[in-house]
């Protein structure tokens, strides 16, 4: 009888063996063939970004026009550009400026609108999609539309001022080197402000209700609501909108080259454009690519400020 039941847990483990065994095989081709499936796209990925970020740190370390064979200068770029550049300590001043006015007046606005359109009426859904309609416009044709708005001769906006008797006040805008850089941010907050509203509405919507309706039998005012539970409640998606709005203020290359081209006398010149200037206008690739490295490190650090700054916040409600 023990004999018999040795026999039969013998044959069950074989016929389990037999089965986990396929099962197994199974599992190691899916996973080769994810990763032949995968592989095409990680190839081109590495081609298009991997491959060029590391040339990149490289180039850094060179002097090189383009043309000729370049010539390894160890950190001589970087120290020339953190020690001596004054005109990439200016531009870096103009985008930290562009970035602090789009980042306030954006996020603000946006959140402001996202409050009055959160219920899904018509009306409301009408208007989130007419507040969308610029941001899937060219940034050319948008820095395009407003430089024509700007023009101090035939422009709209002073035409505005001048029907009301204002005439001698009217600003050249983007000929004034006190005034071009915020009058490009104006634009920038007009371009992705229905952008920003749309996601703060997502999140917005995320809210139970119930605290609302808690606040209102607490009889806390509009005022209160927002302050005690909308507010907190959207850091989270403030955070996105913060992030992903400094992110651009750093990327503005086509709506500033489209209006101004860094002008007048560099008030407008932010770090993108500058090192496009350096590499295309004075081919000097490897300290533009110098430039590029400090601007990537900035990028990441501001933003991570954010984020910190932001959690600390939703912490301390």
């Amino acid at each position: 009888m023990p004999n018999a039941i040795n026999n039969n847990t013998d044959t069950l483990k074989k016929g389990v063996s037999v089965v986990v065994r396929p099962q197994k095989a199974a599992k190691k081709f899916e996973k080769k063939i994810l990763i032949w499936m995968a592989l095409p796209a990680f190839l081109i990925y590495a081609f298009l970004y991997l491959y060029p970020a590391l040339s990149n740190l490289l180039y850094a370390t060179q002097k090189w026009d383009g043309i000729t064979t370049p010539e390894f200068t160890g950190f001589r770029n970087m120290q020339f550009l953190l020690t001596q550049d004054d005109l990439f300590r200016k531009a870096l001043g103009n985008n930290l400026r562009f970035m602090f006015v789009v980042v306030i007046l954006q996020t603000s606005f946006s959140l402001l609108f996202a409050t009055f359109l959160l219920k899904n009426s018509k009306t409301n859904i009408l208007l989130r999609i007419i507040y969308f309609f610029p941001t899937i416009l060219s940034s050319v044709s948008v820095g395009i539309i407003w430089t024509f708005l700007y023009d101090p001769n035939y422009g709209s906006i002073n035409a505005v001022i001048k029907a009301v008797g204002l005439g001698e006040y009217a600003p050249l805008w983007l000929g004034d080197e006190k005034l071009s850089l915020y009058s490009i941010a104006l634009t920038q907050v007009w371009f992705h402000t229905g952008q920003m509203i749309v996601i703060y509405v997502a999140g917005l919507q995320q809210i139970p209700k119930e605290l609302y309706e808690a606040a209102e039998m607490d009889g806390a005012s509009r005022w209160q609501q927002f302050k005690g539970v909308t507010w907190p409640m959207a850091l989270p998606t403030t955070a996105v909108v913060v992030a992903y709005t400094t992110i651009q203020t750093f990327r503005a290359f086509d709506l500033i080259f489209a209006m101004t081209g860094g002008g007048p006398l560099y008030s407008s010149e932010i770090l993108v454009t500058l090192i496009y200037n350096t590499a295309f206008v004075s081919q000097k690739f490897g300290y533009a690519s110098a430039q590029s490295i400090v601007l990537v490190l900035l990028v990441l650090f501001i933003t991570w400020l954010q984020r910190k700054t932001l959690r600390l916040k939703d912490g301390a409600k």
